[in-house]
């Protein structure tokens, strides 16, 4: 394992989940707010502003868990699946993908990252690391992944 160097050239990257998801806040408020002056219930910034902070704020450290454990980076030098970090001289082989209704035995390996499997909408690519482990590499775009992992393994993506 090593720290990422700030000067690596970034070769494939997830963020693992959008800011975006915030504005969902402000839609629940203004939303509550509609139905408030539609009902003839008047204007009471109480209830939409507490929708506002809960919605929001449940949101957000959803969101940030997301950025920070279902997150993916490839560099020359390392992959990064969440908070773990491989070294690329660490991965020997990329498995084929799989097909057919036989399941390859990498698809039983551990997913790397913290988490204990895959993480959902994301598929897992087999890679055979030193010392003679196998292992689940996962992207939500895992067929951009496995080209550049192709790339700096110096093995064809299969």
């Amino acid at each position: 394992m090593t720290e990422p160097r700030p000067d690596d050239a970034v070769l494939f990257h997830e963020p693992g989940a959008s800011w975006w998801w915030l504005l969902a806040g402000p839609l629940a408020a203004t939303t509550m707010m509609l139905i408030q002056l539609s009902s003839g219930y008047g204007w009471a910034p109480l209830l939409p502003g507490v929708f506002l902070i809960l919605v929001t704020g449940f949101l957000a450290v959803q969101v940030k868990a997301a950025r920070i454990h279902t997150s993916v980076e490839l560099t020359p030098d390392y992959l990064r699946q969440g908070a773990e970090t491989v070294l690329v001289k660490e991965i020997v082989r990329i498995y084929p993908e799989a097909d057919g209704s036989e399941v390859p035995a990498w698809q039983s390996s551990r997913a790397l990252g913290e988490l204990t499997g895959v993480p959902r909408g994301r598929t897992g690519i087999g890679v055979k690391l030193s010392s003679d482990r196998r292992a689940q590499a996962w992207a939500r775009k895992h067929r951009q992944l496995r080209i550049a992992l192709g790339a700096v393994v110096n093995e064809p993506a299969s």
